[in-house]
Protein backbone atom coordinates (compact mmCIF):
# COMPACT_ATOMS: atom_id res chain seq x y z
CA UNK A 1 0.00 0.00 0.00
CA UNK A 2 1.77 3.46 -1.21
CA UNK A 3 2.12 6.14 1.75
CA UNK A 4 -0.02 9.08 1.40
CA UNK A 5 1.98 11.74 -0.08
CA UNK A 6 3.02 14.43 2.26
CA UNK A 7 0.97 18.01 1.56
CA UNK A 8 3.55 20.75 -0.25
CA UNK A 9 4.03 23.86 1.19
CA UNK A 10 6.43 26.35 -0.52
CA UNK A 11 9.48 27.39 1.47
CA UNK A 12 10.35 30.46 2.69
CA UNK A 13 13.28 32.38 3.97
CA UNK A 14 12.34 33.90 7.09
CA UNK A 15 15.07 36.47 9.16
CA UNK A 16 15.24 35.39 12.93
CA UNK A 17 16.40 37.58 15.67
CA UNK A 18 16.81 37.23 18.74
CA UNK A 19 15.54 40.61 21.05
CA UNK A 20 16.19 44.36 19.77
CA UNK A 21 18.09 47.32 20.77
CA UNK A 22 17.56 50.27 22.90
CA UNK A 23 18.84 53.41 22.31
CA UNK A 24 22.03 52.72 24.04
CA UNK A 25 22.15 49.48 22.53
CA UNK A 26 21.14 47.19 24.97
CA UNK A 27 19.65 44.02 23.95
CA UNK A 28 16.25 43.62 24.57
CA UNK A 29 14.11 40.82 25.32
CA UNK A 30 10.75 39.18 25.56
CA UNK A 31 9.91 38.10 29.21
CA UNK A 32 7.03 36.11 29.76
CA UNK A 33 4.18 37.37 32.02
CA UNK A 34 2.98 34.29 33.60
CA UNK A 35 1.46 35.98 37.20
CA UNK A 36 -0.77 39.17 37.80
CA UNK A 37 -0.76 40.12 41.36
CA UNK A 38 -0.34 36.76 42.53
CA UNK A 39 -2.53 34.94 40.31
CA UNK A 40 -1.34 32.52 37.73
CA UNK A 41 -2.59 33.75 33.87
CA UNK A 42 -3.59 30.42 33.37
CA UNK A 43 -5.48 29.86 36.40
CA UNK A 44 -7.58 33.47 35.93
CA UNK A 45 -8.83 31.84 32.46
CA UNK A 46 -9.53 28.79 33.52
CA UNK A 47 -11.60 30.95 35.97
CA UNK A 48 -13.48 33.50 34.45
CA UNK A 49 -12.53 32.73 30.69
CA UNK A 50 -10.64 33.98 27.49
CA UNK A 51 -10.52 36.94 26.52
CA UNK A 52 -10.38 38.37 30.21
CA UNK A 53 -9.19 42.29 31.35
CA UNK A 54 -7.61 42.21 34.54
CA UNK A 55 -6.92 45.25 36.91
CA UNK A 56 -5.06 45.52 39.37
CA UNK A 57 -6.23 47.89 42.79
CA UNK A 58 -2.26 47.69 44.13
CA UNK A 59 -1.21 49.45 40.88
CA UNK A 60 -4.19 51.79 40.73
CA UNK A 61 -3.62 52.85 44.82
CA UNK A 62 0.19 53.28 43.84
CA UNK A 63 0.11 55.71 40.54
CA UNK A 64 -2.40 57.69 42.86
CA UNK A 65 -0.60 57.58 45.86
CA UNK A 66 2.25 58.90 44.23
CA UNK A 67 0.84 62.08 41.97
CA UNK A 68 -0.46 62.92 45.70
CA UNK A 69 2.38 62.83 47.56
CA UNK A 70 4.42 64.69 44.52
CA UNK A 71 1.99 67.62 44.45
CA UNK A 72 1.81 68.05 47.76
CA UNK A 73 5.69 68.97 47.68
CA UNK A 74 5.13 71.66 45.35
CA UNK A 75 1.59 73.17 45.96
CA UNK A 76 -0.15 72.97 49.12
CA UNK A 77 -3.85 73.22 47.71
CA UNK A 78 -4.89 70.40 45.11
CA UNK A 79 -8.09 67.85 44.02
CA UNK A 80 -7.65 65.50 42.05
CA UNK A 81 -10.46 64.43 40.17
CA UNK A 82 -11.12 61.20 38.08
CA UNK A 83 -12.20 61.35 34.43
CA UNK A 84 -15.16 58.96 34.22
CA UNK A 85 -14.87 58.91 30.45
CA UNK A 86 -11.45 57.28 30.63
CA UNK A 87 -12.66 54.43 32.93
CA UNK A 88 -16.37 54.53 34.33
CA UNK A 89 -16.72 50.97 36.06
CA UNK A 90 -18.02 51.42 39.11
CA UNK A 91 -15.47 49.23 40.91
CA UNK A 92 -12.75 51.53 39.30
CA UNK A 93 -14.34 54.87 39.92
CA UNK A 94 -15.05 53.62 43.74
CA UNK A 95 -11.09 52.91 44.10
CA UNK A 96 -10.22 56.47 42.73
CA UNK A 97 -13.25 58.26 45.05
CA UNK A 98 -12.29 55.74 48.06
CA UNK A 99 -8.46 57.19 47.44
CA UNK A 100 -9.59 60.92 47.54
CA UNK A 101 -10.83 61.62 43.99
CA UNK A 102 -13.10 63.66 43.12
CA UNK A 103 -15.61 63.25 39.76
CA UNK A 104 -15.02 64.72 36.58
CA UNK A 105 -17.87 63.76 34.01
CA UNK A 106 -18.93 65.17 30.64
CA UNK A 107 -22.18 64.10 30.10
CA UNK A 108 -25.73 63.29 31.88
CA UNK A 109 -24.83 59.76 31.83
CA UNK A 110 -21.83 60.04 33.17
CA UNK A 111 -23.03 62.80 35.92
CA UNK A 112 -26.23 59.81 36.74
CA UNK A 113 -23.36 57.47 37.11
CA UNK A 114 -21.36 59.48 39.55
CA UNK A 115 -24.18 60.42 41.87
CA UNK A 116 -25.29 56.98 41.40
CA UNK A 117 -22.30 55.72 43.03
CA UNK A 118 -23.44 58.27 46.22
CA UNK A 119 -20.77 61.18 44.88
CA UNK A 120 -22.26 64.20 46.24
CA UNK A 121 -22.50 66.66 43.29
CA UNK A 122 -20.57 69.16 45.60
CA UNK A 123 -17.55 66.70 44.43
CA UNK A 124 -18.50 66.53 40.76
CA UNK A 125 -16.82 68.66 37.46
CA UNK A 126 -18.69 69.29 35.23
CA UNK A 127 -17.21 69.49 31.85
CA UNK A 128 -17.18 69.16 28.31
CA UNK A 129 -19.05 70.86 25.11
CA UNK A 130 -22.81 69.66 25.38
CA UNK A 131 -24.36 69.76 28.73
CA UNK A 132 -28.15 69.42 28.21
CA UNK A 133 -30.87 71.61 30.48
CA UNK A 134 -31.53 68.61 32.47
CA UNK A 135 -27.88 68.09 33.94
CA UNK A 136 -27.24 71.54 34.21
CA UNK A 137 -30.30 71.94 37.08
CA UNK A 138 -28.89 69.21 38.32
CA UNK A 139 -25.09 70.31 38.78
CA UNK A 140 -26.68 73.68 40.27
CA UNK A 141 -28.80 71.72 42.79
CA UNK A 142 -26.46 69.96 43.84
CA UNK A 143 -23.64 72.16 43.96
CA UNK A 144 -21.59 70.41 41.08
CA UNK A 145 -18.58 72.84 39.94
CA UNK A 146 -19.87 73.45 36.27
CA UNK A 147 -17.08 74.77 33.34
CA UNK A 148 -18.57 76.88 31.11
CA UNK A 149 -17.81 76.13 27.10
CA UNK A 150 -19.45 78.53 25.08
CA UNK A 151 -21.74 81.39 24.83
CA UNK A 152 -24.80 79.44 24.71
CA UNK A 153 -23.77 77.25 27.24
CA UNK A 154 -23.58 80.58 29.40
CA UNK A 155 -26.98 81.84 28.38
CA UNK A 156 -28.89 78.37 29.20
CA UNK A 157 -27.27 78.36 32.28
CA UNK A 158 -27.74 81.94 33.47
CA UNK A 159 -31.69 80.78 32.24
CA UNK A 160 -31.38 77.32 34.94
CA UNK A 161 -29.91 79.41 37.41
CA UNK A 162 -32.49 82.17 37.37
CA UNK A 163 -35.03 79.90 37.12
CA UNK A 164 -33.90 78.23 40.31
CA UNK A 165 -33.61 81.61 42.03
CA UNK A 166 -29.65 80.79 42.56
CA UNK A 167 -26.36 82.60 42.14
CA UNK A 168 -23.99 79.89 41.43
CA UNK A 169 -19.78 79.94 41.15
CA UNK A 170 -19.01 79.13 38.01
CA UNK A 171 -15.68 78.39 35.68
CA UNK A 172 -15.06 79.11 32.26
CA UNK A 173 -13.08 76.95 29.85
CA UNK A 174 -10.25 78.71 27.83
CA UNK A 175 -7.40 77.47 25.54
CA UNK A 176 -4.77 79.00 24.40
CA UNK A 177 -1.64 79.04 22.06
CA UNK A 178 1.44 76.96 23.47
CA UNK A 179 4.75 75.94 21.07
CA UNK A 180 4.52 72.42 22.27
CA UNK A 181 1.46 70.82 21.58
CA UNK A 182 -1.89 71.72 18.99
CA UNK A 183 -4.38 74.30 20.24
CA UNK A 184 -7.29 72.05 21.34
CA UNK A 185 -9.58 75.56 20.15
CA UNK A 186 -12.97 73.71 19.60
CA UNK A 187 -13.37 73.45 23.31
CA UNK A 188 -13.61 76.94 25.48
CA UNK A 189 -12.96 80.51 24.79
CA UNK A 190 -9.73 81.89 23.20
CA UNK A 191 -6.94 83.95 25.18
CA UNK A 192 -5.65 85.59 22.67
CA UNK A 193 -8.14 86.81 20.56
CA UNK A 194 -9.95 88.20 23.51
CA UNK A 195 -12.72 85.60 23.71
CA UNK A 196 -11.93 84.40 26.78
CA UNK A 197 -11.73 88.27 28.30
CA UNK A 198 -15.59 88.64 26.34
CA UNK A 199 -17.01 85.92 28.15
CA UNK A 200 -15.81 87.42 31.83
CA UNK A 201 -17.55 90.53 30.98
CA UNK A 202 -20.62 88.80 29.46
CA UNK A 203 -21.05 86.78 32.82
CA UNK A 204 -20.06 89.38 35.14
CA UNK A 205 -22.70 92.25 33.69
CA UNK A 206 -24.98 89.04 33.82
CA UNK A 207 -25.17 89.29 36.91
CA UNK A 208 -26.55 85.44 37.34
CA UNK A 209 -23.48 83.67 37.51
CA UNK A 210 -20.14 84.45 40.01
CA UNK A 211 -17.43 83.77 38.07
CA UNK A 212 -14.77 81.35 40.53
CA UNK A 213 -12.54 79.18 38.45
CA UNK A 214 -10.99 78.32 35.53
CA UNK A 215 -10.70 75.20 33.22
CA UNK A 216 -7.91 74.46 30.78
CA UNK A 217 -7.52 71.18 29.10
CA UNK A 218 -4.43 71.30 26.58
CA UNK A 219 -5.01 68.23 24.83
CA UNK A 220 -4.10 64.59 25.72
CA UNK A 221 -1.01 62.53 25.70
CA UNK A 222 1.39 65.41 26.08
CA UNK A 223 4.99 63.93 25.85
CA UNK A 224 6.31 67.89 26.56
CA UNK A 225 6.13 68.79 30.37
CA UNK A 226 6.80 72.31 29.80
CA UNK A 227 3.52 72.48 27.64
CA UNK A 228 2.09 72.65 31.33
CA UNK A 229 4.68 75.40 32.52
CA UNK A 230 3.86 77.30 29.65
CA UNK A 231 -0.32 77.03 30.13
CA UNK A 232 0.19 77.37 33.63
CA UNK A 233 1.73 80.93 33.37
CA UNK A 234 -0.95 82.12 30.96
CA UNK A 235 -3.45 81.44 33.45
CA UNK A 236 -1.68 82.63 36.04
CA UNK A 237 -1.34 85.88 34.02
CA UNK A 238 -5.21 85.44 33.58
CA UNK A 239 -6.37 85.97 37.28
CA UNK A 240 -3.89 88.25 37.72
CA UNK A 241 -5.30 90.66 34.96
CA UNK A 242 -9.03 89.30 36.11
CA UNK A 243 -8.16 90.73 40.15
CA UNK A 244 -6.77 94.07 38.78
CA UNK A 245 -9.30 94.92 36.57
CA UNK A 246 -12.12 93.31 37.06
CA UNK A 247 -11.72 92.32 40.81
CA UNK A 248 -12.58 88.86 40.50
CA UNK A 249 -10.83 86.57 42.81
CA UNK A 250 -10.68 83.05 41.29
CA UNK A 251 -11.29 80.64 43.83
CA UNK A 252 -9.77 77.03 41.69
CA UNK A 253 -7.78 76.29 38.64
CA UNK A 254 -8.30 73.23 37.00
CA UNK A 255 -5.77 71.95 34.39
CA UNK A 256 -7.46 69.24 33.39
CA UNK A 257 -5.66 66.35 32.39
CA UNK A 258 -3.40 64.93 29.12
CA UNK A 259 -0.69 63.21 31.07
CA UNK A 260 1.00 60.05 29.06
CA UNK A 261 0.78 56.96 29.68
CA UNK A 262 3.90 54.16 29.02
CA UNK A 263 2.28 53.12 26.39
CA UNK A 264 4.04 53.73 22.37
CA UNK A 265 2.19 55.58 19.99
CA UNK A 266 2.37 54.25 16.32
CA UNK A 267 4.45 57.03 15.28
CA UNK A 268 6.75 56.59 18.01
CA UNK A 269 9.86 55.37 17.14
CA UNK A 270 11.38 55.17 20.54
CA UNK A 271 9.69 52.46 23.28
CA UNK A 272 6.75 54.85 25.67
CA UNK A 273 8.82 53.54 29.03
CA UNK A 274 11.96 55.23 27.47
CA UNK A 275 10.00 58.62 26.49
CA UNK A 276 7.01 58.89 28.54
CA UNK A 277 7.50 61.77 31.16
CA UNK A 278 7.40 61.19 35.03
CA UNK A 279 4.80 62.34 37.03
CA UNK A 280 7.88 64.25 39.02
CA UNK A 281 8.35 66.12 35.56
CA UNK A 282 4.56 67.00 34.70
CA UNK A 283 4.64 68.20 39.12
CA UNK A 284 7.48 70.20 38.08
CA UNK A 285 6.28 71.97 35.24
CA UNK A 286 2.61 72.62 36.78
CA UNK A 287 4.62 74.33 39.97
CA UNK A 288 6.84 76.68 38.13
CA UNK A 289 3.99 77.84 35.95
CA UNK A 290 1.88 78.56 39.21
CA UNK A 291 5.26 80.26 41.03
CA UNK A 292 3.66 83.88 39.39
CA UNK A 293 1.07 83.61 42.27
CA UNK A 294 1.64 85.04 45.41
CA UNK A 295 0.02 85.46 48.88
CA UNK A 296 -0.70 83.14 52.07
CA UNK A 297 -1.76 80.07 51.48
CA UNK A 298 -5.32 80.30 52.00
CA UNK A 299 -6.05 83.18 49.25
CA UNK A 300 -4.09 80.86 46.80
CA UNK A 301 -6.62 79.19 43.91
CA UNK A 302 -7.48 75.42 44.59
CA UNK A 303 -5.03 73.13 41.56
CA UNK A 304 -7.12 70.51 40.12
CA UNK A 305 -6.26 67.74 38.33
CA UNK A 306 -8.08 65.28 35.90
CA UNK A 307 -5.68 62.88 35.74
CA UNK A 308 -7.14 59.36 33.85
CA UNK A 309 -4.98 57.69 31.61
CA UNK A 310 -1.82 58.29 33.22
CA UNK A 311 -3.30 56.57 36.65
CA UNK A 312 -5.10 52.90 35.06
CA UNK A 313 -3.77 52.75 32.11
CA UNK A 314 -0.95 50.03 33.82
CA UNK A 315 -3.25 48.97 36.17
CA UNK A 316 -5.36 47.06 32.93
CA UNK A 317 -3.94 43.93 30.79
CA UNK A 318 -6.14 42.29 28.91
CA UNK A 319 -5.36 38.19 28.39
CA UNK A 320 -6.00 36.77 25.01
CA UNK A 321 -5.84 32.98 23.92
CA UNK A 322 -4.38 31.91 20.50
CA UNK A 323 -6.71 30.15 17.83
CA UNK A 324 -4.17 29.68 15.34
CA UNK A 325 -0.98 30.22 13.21
CA UNK A 326 -0.91 30.88 9.69
CA UNK A 327 1.57 32.35 7.08
CA UNK A 328 0.75 35.41 5.02
CA UNK A 329 1.47 35.39 1.18
CA UNK A 330 5.33 37.19 2.25
CA UNK A 331 5.82 35.10 4.81
CA UNK A 332 5.54 36.57 7.58
CA UNK A 333 3.82 34.84 10.80
CA UNK A 334 0.25 35.80 12.12
CA UNK A 335 -1.76 34.65 14.99
CA UNK A 336 -5.55 34.75 15.11
CA UNK A 337 -6.20 35.60 18.93
CA UNK A 338 -9.61 35.78 20.43
CA UNK A 339 -9.86 39.16 20.97
CA UNK A 340 -9.58 42.20 18.58
CA UNK A 341 -10.31 46.00 17.94
CA UNK A 342 -13.48 45.44 19.02
CA UNK A 343 -12.12 45.15 22.46
CA UNK A 344 -9.11 46.80 21.93
CA UNK A 345 -9.87 50.09 20.66
CA UNK A 346 -6.14 51.26 21.67
CA UNK A 347 -4.48 49.32 19.55
CA UNK A 348 -5.31 51.95 17.00
CA UNK A 349 -3.47 54.81 18.52
CA UNK A 350 -0.74 52.28 20.61
CA UNK A 351 2.01 49.46 19.52
CA UNK A 352 0.76 47.55 22.70
CA UNK A 353 3.64 45.55 24.79
CA UNK A 354 2.27 41.70 23.91
CA UNK A 355 3.73 38.97 26.06
CA UNK A 356 3.17 35.13 26.51
CA UNK A 357 1.64 34.24 29.24
CA UNK A 358 4.04 30.80 29.50
CA UNK A 359 7.79 30.21 29.18
CA UNK A 360 9.04 29.60 25.21
CA UNK A 361 11.36 29.08 23.36
CA UNK A 362 12.79 29.38 19.91
CA UNK A 363 13.96 32.03 18.31
CA UNK A 364 11.96 35.36 17.28
CA UNK A 365 10.42 36.31 13.76
CA UNK A 366 8.29 39.07 12.28
CA UNK A 367 4.39 38.41 13.49
CA UNK A 368 1.15 39.94 12.76
CA UNK A 369 -1.08 39.37 15.66
CA UNK A 370 -5.34 39.66 14.34
CA UNK A 371 -8.12 39.74 15.99
CA UNK A 372 -11.36 37.41 15.54
CA UNK A 373 -13.12 40.16 13.43
CA UNK A 374 -13.92 39.49 9.91
CA UNK A 375 -12.18 42.81 8.98
CA UNK A 376 -9.03 43.35 7.37
CA UNK A 377 -8.34 46.21 10.06
CA UNK A 378 -8.84 43.94 12.95
CA UNK A 379 -5.19 43.86 13.61
CA UNK A 380 -3.27 44.43 17.61
CA UNK A 381 0.36 44.33 16.15
CA UNK A 382 0.82 45.12 12.79
CA UNK A 383 4.77 43.76 13.04
CA UNK A 384 6.06 42.47 16.08
CA UNK A 385 9.12 40.52 16.75
CA UNK A 386 7.22 37.54 18.69
CA UNK A 387 8.55 33.73 19.65
CA UNK A 388 6.59 30.59 18.51
CA UNK A 389 3.65 30.13 20.22
CA UNK A 390 0.55 27.43 19.47
CA UNK A 391 -3.38 27.08 19.74
CA UNK A 392 -4.26 27.12 23.13
CA UNK A 393 -1.39 29.47 24.86
CA UNK A 394 -2.06 32.68 26.08
CA UNK A 395 -1.03 36.17 25.75
CA UNK A 396 -1.22 39.28 27.85
CA UNK A 397 -1.56 42.28 26.22
CA UNK A 398 -0.33 45.46 28.57
CA UNK A 399 -1.01 48.83 29.07
CA UNK A 400 -4.91 49.13 28.12
CA UNK A 401 -6.12 50.39 31.31
CA UNK A 402 -7.70 53.61 30.03
CA UNK A 403 -10.23 54.32 27.02
CA UNK A 404 -10.91 50.43 26.39
CA UNK A 405 -13.50 49.09 28.62
CA UNK A 406 -15.51 52.95 27.83
CA UNK A 407 -15.50 52.67 23.96
CA UNK A 408 -15.49 48.62 23.43
CA UNK A 409 -18.52 47.37 21.31
CA UNK A 410 -20.02 43.63 20.57
CA UNK A 411 -19.26 43.55 17.28
CA UNK A 412 -19.05 40.21 16.02
CA UNK A 413 -18.28 38.31 19.19
CA UNK A 414 -19.71 39.90 22.97
CA UNK A 415 -17.49 41.40 25.31
CA UNK A 416 -15.58 39.87 28.07
CA UNK A 417 -15.33 39.61 31.84
CA UNK A 418 -13.69 41.86 33.56
CA UNK A 419 -12.34 41.24 37.07
CA UNK A 420 -9.89 43.00 39.66
CA UNK A 421 -7.46 41.80 41.59
CA UNK A 422 -7.11 43.56 45.22
CA UNK A 423 -3.89 44.58 46.95
CA UNK A 424 -4.32 41.56 49.09
CA UNK A 425 -4.64 39.41 46.06
CA UNK A 426 -8.62 38.49 46.52
CA UNK A 427 -9.96 38.48 42.56
CA UNK A 428 -13.44 39.10 41.82
CA UNK A 429 -15.76 40.37 38.65
CA UNK A 430 -16.40 43.53 38.02
CA UNK A 431 -18.64 43.80 35.21
CA UNK A 432 -19.31 40.48 33.76
CA UNK A 433 -18.89 39.24 30.29
CA UNK A 434 -22.11 39.73 28.04
CA UNK A 435 -24.72 37.06 27.06
CA UNK A 436 -27.16 37.29 23.64
CA UNK A 437 -29.80 37.81 26.25
CA UNK A 438 -28.31 40.94 27.08
CA UNK A 439 -28.01 42.19 23.74
CA UNK A 440 -31.34 41.95 22.75
CA UNK A 441 -33.50 42.78 25.72
CA UNK A 442 -33.67 46.02 24.46
CA UNK A 443 -34.96 44.88 20.73
CA UNK A 444 -38.59 45.14 19.91
CA UNK A 445 -39.91 43.16 16.72
CA UNK A 446 -43.34 44.91 15.13
CA UNK A 447 -46.25 42.48 15.19
CA UNK A 448 -46.45 43.48 11.02
CA UNK A 449 -43.08 41.48 10.72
Amino acid sequence: MDEPKALYEKPILVKYQNGWSDKFGRLQAIIPMTHIDGWRVSDLIDKYGSPLFVFSERTMVRYCRELKELLALRYPKFQLAWSYKTNYLDAICKVFEREGSWAEVVSEFEFEKASRLKIPASRIILNGPYKTESVLEKGLKGGARIHIDHFDELSLLEKVADRLGVRPEVGIRINCSLSSTPNWDRFGFNLENGQAWSAVKRLSFGKSLVLAGLHCHIGTFILEPSAYREVTAKMVLFIKRLREEMGISIKWIDLGGGFASTNTLHSQYLPGKQVTPSFSQYVEAIGEGLEGLNGPTSDLPLLILETGRALIDEAGLLITTVQANKRLSDGRRALVVDTGIHHLITSLWYKHEIVPAQEFSGTLEPTVIFGPLCMNLDVIRANILYPPVKTGDHLVIKTVGAYNVTQWMQFITLRPNVVMISRNSQCDIIRRGETLDHIVALEEVPPWI
